[in-house]
């Protein structure tokens, strides 16, 4: 078995975290994750005080396992942030700060209630700016992944923000969907991977079955950086752009995003009304390259066992007996 530092911090048996998409509420996804041996995390984007203490009860209704409160900085309400600090989570995951914001005083707020923080970063300035906020692991997360990201690739910056943050673990994020990332990402230094895409295709996530499908589909090709699906949600995002699939709800506003912002209110009505129905082609699907890397719907659990696996047979076998 796999067991790195940070599986002793968060009290896991396997170093694989689930990102905390506030797209999606999710609470037999997170447990799911967490019962098989890794982390889930439960994105509280939008939930209301109410939404989070429901999300949490459910939660710990169907596993024991330790679970992470995911809150985008940017975007959190202080009463929900306050109903999340009740619930005691063991472990708080932050991400997505605006520059005036003191991230100092969200990481200090949720270790004074016993949890365990991670920070998400897309650059070594937001990995150190996460240290010395105080967060126990930083996440470094590549362009590849799903969703808002940075710019930079996960191969480069995994390996930069270790070598940058010292004695604090590094956990990858960005294209990893099995085994091989898990193994590559521990060769870069991290000690752990966290996922998001690869989470989406399962049976407990609550996509569309439509959804679930296109990302099966995918060959990794079809995603593209855009602020479109933001504009149509009527969101300013601090300093990320979003990877979605590249679909006619893209390319009916690109290049006419100011016609997208005259006709906001009804563009996003028509994304709601478009995820109701499963339509793939008019809907806004958050997914990553490592799209490409997915070919199958399993449960959750056996997506983190089967990283574990695939991650230890590389390691264990194939890589020592390259060596002469």
């Amino acid at each position: 078995m796999i067991r790195t530092p940070v599986c002793d911090m968060f009290d896991i048996d396997h170093p694989v975290f689930l990102g905390g998409m506030g797209s999606i509420y999710s609470p037999p996804l997170v447990s799911a994750v967490s019962e098989a041996g890794g982390l889930g995390a439960m994105g509280c984007h939008r939930l209301s005080p109410a939404q989070i203490k429901t999300a949490a009860s459910e939660i710990r209704s169907q596993t024991d396992r330790p679970f992470a409160l995911n809150f985008l900085i940017f975007h959190a309400e202080e009463e929900s942030f306050e109903a999340a600090l009740n619930e005691r989570p063991p472990a708080m995951a932050f991400a997505w700060p605006r520059p005036d914001q003191d991230v100092k005083s969200w990481v200090g707020r949720a270790r004074d209630a016993g949890c365990k923080v991670t920070y998400m970063a897309g650059g070594v300035p937001e990995a150190l700016a996460g240290v010395e906020a105080g967060a126990d692991a930083i996440v470094a997360q590549g362009t590849e992944g799903g969703g808002h990201v940075s710019w930079m690739a996960t191969l480069a910056l995994v390996p930069m923000v270790v070598d940058a943050v010292g004695d604090v673990p590094v956990i990858a994020a960005g294209g990893i969907a099995d085994g091989r990332g898990l193994a590559a990402a521990l060769a870069l230094g991290a000690q752990g991977v966290l996922l998001g895409t690869r989470f989406l295709a399962t049976g407990e996530s609550p996509l569309h079955p439509n959804f679930k499908q296109a990302i099966v589909d995918s060959d990794g090709h079809d995603t593209e950086l855009t602020e479109i699906p933001d504009i149509a949600q009527g969101i300013v995002w601090p300093g990320a752009m979003s990877r979605a699939r590249r679909n006619r709800f893209i390319e009916r506003w690109a290049g006419r995003e100011w016609a997208l912002r005259q006709n906001q209110r009804q563009a996003h009505a028509d994304l709601i009304e478009a995820r109701r129905n499963g339509d793939v082609e008019n809907g806004s699907l958050s997914m990553g390259q490592d799209a490409g890397l997915i070919h199958d719907i399993p449960p959750a659990g056996e997506v983190v066992e089967r990283i574990a696996r695939e991650a230890e047979e590389i390691l264990s076998t194939r890589l020592p007996g390259m060596l002469k």
